[in-house]
């Protein structure tokens, strides 16, 4: 077994992730097969005792570790009795690496599979995503924003996921209530619609409310309502003065904002584009409001993030949703050994890894 060779780092508390521990041990969350396979073994009197490893197969970034560690520690049947070694939340991981390395008897664990298997796929999904779109930026802040776009179950792990991956900021406090932030956001469409449709007008009040009650927010305003990013950006920022932090464009890729109207011809107008944010930038610029940052969104992904960043686009912050939950990243787990012999299936050997450290 691999053998501890750095620092220990510091992993979230299993209690954190407030998990059905009963269902969970009773196997209800389990594929049945598991569940079926362990009383067989009871029945017969079998205690075999294993070492099983987890893996996947691409360049990725883990997450769920931490997660799926807590599972093992509260719904194995005694956690005592196994010897688990894992590596990190937000370590770079290659294709077929062992990840996590669990040996004890196997009918202590064996209902777990299912469950700490589908957590390391998917915050794992997520952390790779979201790597992938921070170092698409260049160090720029990624602003996580997928909430609206699945499950609210999910949000407080994939926020967390997104976490250790690099984004700065998230917009639920689900999201954020593991590490102890706060969610993030901006004055939205659907108060600017409250207000009658006036940008300003829901601006100045949600400033207002703001400097009453979180004065230490910043304050970025939706500037698309309209379709006309750039006369929205300057009359908010003549309105708010020092108060405004930043314009969020986020015009539909189904439109074309009117301060373009007079320019298409020669490229894809449609969306929050590169002259799109070069006019408003220019236009605050030009009228003493160099300071006001520029966040866009509105179906940003990492290859679209490398685009903007090549051209040298003055971007400030990217808000990036649905990409960041999308795709797969699955994971394995195998029997290599039993008994202190080899029993993995053909192509499945045992892999030790230097990296993994052993769970306490």
């Amino acid at each position: 077994m691999a053998v501890e060779t750095r620092p220990r780092r510091k992993r979230l508390p299993p209690e954190i992730f407030d998990l059905p521990v009963e269902k969970m041990r009773e196997g209800y969350y389990t594929d049945v097969y598991f569940n079926h396979a362990r009383e067989t073994l009871l029945a017969d009197g079998r205690r075999p005792r294993v070492v099983m490893q987890v893996f996947q197969k691409k360049q990725a970034v883990l997450g769920g570790m931490d997660e799926a560690i807590a599972i093992l520690k509260l719904c194995s049947h005694d956690w005592e009795a196994l010897t688990v070694h894992a590596l990190y939340d937000g370590d770079e991981i290659a294709p077929w690496e062992t990840v996590m390395m669990i040996e004890g008897d196997y009918t202590l664990f064996a209902h777990l599979e299912t469950v700490y298997l589908g957590v390391l796929a998917r915050r794992t999904l997520v952390s790779t995503n979201v790597r992938r779109v921070a170092d698409a930026a260049r160090g720029k802040p990624i602003l996580f924003f997928p909430a609206r776009h699945d499950h609210h179950r999910v949000q407080t792990g994939d926020g967390y996921a997104a976490h250790v991956a690099g984004a700065i900021g998230v917009s639920t406090e689900a999201q954020a209530s593991w590490w102890g932030g706060r969610g993030l956001g901006t004055v939205p469409h659907a108060l600017i619609a409250a207000y009658g449709g006036n940008t300003v007008l829901a601006a100045s009040k949600f400033a207002d409310w703001a400097a009453e009650n979180d004065p230490g927010i910043n304050i970025v305003v939706l500037v698309d309502f309209e379709n006309d990013s750039v006369a929205t950006s300057l009359e908010v920022a003549r309105a708010l003065g020092d108060r405004l932090w930043g314009v969020r464009l986020d015009t539909s890729r189904t439109l074309v904002d009117r301060s373009l109207w007079g320019e298409m011809g020669d490229f894809d107008p449609r969306g929050v584009n590169e002259r799109l944010v070069r006019k408003v930038r220019a236009a605050l610029d030009e009228n003493g409001f160099e300071r006001v940052r520029i966040v866009v969104s509105g179906g940003f992904d990492a290859e679209r993030i490398r685009e903007f960043e090549e051209g040298a686009v003055p971007v400030d912050s990217y808000g990036v949703g649905s990409s960041l939950i999308r795709g797969d990243n699955d994971f394995t787990a195998d029997i290599v050994l039993t008994d202190g012999l080899p029993s993995g299936k053909v192509g499945r050997v045992y892999r030790p890894n230097e990296r993994l450290e052993l769970v306490r």
